[in-house]
Order: structure tokens, then C-alpha cells, then sequence
């Protein structure tokens, strides 16, 4: 059952998705997914590559970002390097969708695009808590 978390009109997150989830991103007009889940880190999870067919199958794009614990500066600046190509909307996805929004608010706060105030409402409203990510 997907659950599906606008944060903006360009990004939303999820907790972890299953295959047919992925037909359901796309038919709501996802047209980017990206996973920050490390494959393996639980066992009923479906693996990148699963995700990937899936996603190639069903016309989306699909990126791998695994991310255990707090993004590292590395990891951000992929997300933000592939968020600026990215076509949208864009879906980003983990074990319950953190990593996810936490990863993508860093971004955000550190290319100016965004204010702190602006990214722990929209995680509020997204159902995640950002205030003690964005210090």
C-alpha cells in the first residue's frame, strides 16, 4: 500500500515501496525515483535492481543513493547534483521516508533554496520532524 508524502509539488517521500508501488508512483505522474535504502537492510525488502526493472518498466527514472544513519556531505551532493537534472515530480524512498526528506532539506538549506523555518513546516506537513536536522 503506497504512502506517498507530498512535501512540494516537485518532491514527495515514502516509506520503503514495493514493485507495485512503483506502477502506482507512475501512474500518479511520478516520472523520478530515487532510493536512499541500502539493499539487504531488511529482509523483505525489495532490492535496487528489483526497483529499478520495475521503474524502467514502467517509464520512471531510477536512482540509487543508499544512505545508512545521517547523509554524509557526499551524499548530499549527489541528491542535489541529481535533483537539479532530475525530471519531475520526483519520489524519494527509505525504510520510512527520513533519510529521504532529511537528505533532500540539506540540500535545500544549503543551496539557499529553502530556509529553515520554510523545510521543518513542509516536514511537518509531510509528517516528518526537521527542526533538530536543520539546526
Amino acid at each position: 500500500m503506497s504512502d506517498f508524502r507530498r512535501v512540494t509539488d516537485d518532491f514527495s517521500v515514502a516509506p520503503q515501496i514495493s514493485l507495485a508501488d512503483v506502477a502506482e508512483a507512475a501512474r500518479l505522474g511520478f516520472k523520478t525515483l530515487i532510493s536512499n535504502r541500502p539493499d539487504g537492510e531488511d529482509p523483505g525488502q525489495p532490492s535496487a535492481r528489483e526497483i529499478a526493472a520495475a521503474a524502467a518498466e514502467a517509464g520512471i527514472s531510477f536512482y540509487h543513493i543508499p544512505i545508512r544513519g545521517a547523509p554524509t556531505p557526499e551524499q548530499v551532493e549527489a541528491t542535489s547534483l541529481l535533483l537539479q537534472d532530475a525530471e519531475t515530480p520526483v519520489l524519494a524512498f527509505c525504510r520510512s521516508g527520513t533519510r529521504s526528506i532529511v537528505t533532500w532539506s540539506i540540500c535545500q538549506a544549503t543551496s539557499g533554496a529553502m530556509d529553515r523555518g520554510e523545510l521543518v513546516a513542509l516536514g511537518r506537513q509531510a509528517g516528518y520532524d526537521l527542526s533538530s536536522v536543520l539546526g
